[in-house]
């Protein structure tokens, strides 16, 4: 694959990951009823939801700040992990969405693992 096109199409998903996380994650910390409501089945309390929130927005700026973006991917990844477990163990369907921007999480995380590793 030509060098430009895989720079500008992993940066096409990390735009469209970033917008789909600080969405997310901005409807959780402002308390949209739907968010509230997911989180009250969940079992684990409120904060748990600003908790989730604060990491999908961060994550989802870490994936612009030069040497982070690795660290970034790893949160988004991570809670994508918990979010398809919760649909599976305890909301139900679908986890097809979680699972969608987590495994494209998982793209930015290989191309920048190398920050990972300090190579």
């Amino acid at each position: 694959m030509n060098s430009n096109v895989a720079k500008y199409a992993l940066l096409a998903i990390k735009v469209l990951v970033a917008l789909a996380f600080l969405a997310a994650g901005l409807a959780k910390l402002s308390g949209v009823q739907m968010m509230v409501g997911t989180f009250d089945q969940i079992g684990l309390g409120q904060w748990f939801r600003y908790a989730t929130g604060l990491i999908e927005v961060g994550g989802a700026i870490l994936l612009f700040l030069p040497g982070r973006q690795a660290i970034g991917a790893a949160l988004l990844v991570a809670t994508m992990i918990g979010a398809v477990l919760s649909h599976i163990l305890i909301l139900g369907p679908s986890m097809v969405p979680a699972l969608t921007l987590g495994v494209l999480a998982a793209v930015i995380l290989i191309n920048h693992r190398d920050q990972l590793t300090g190579t």
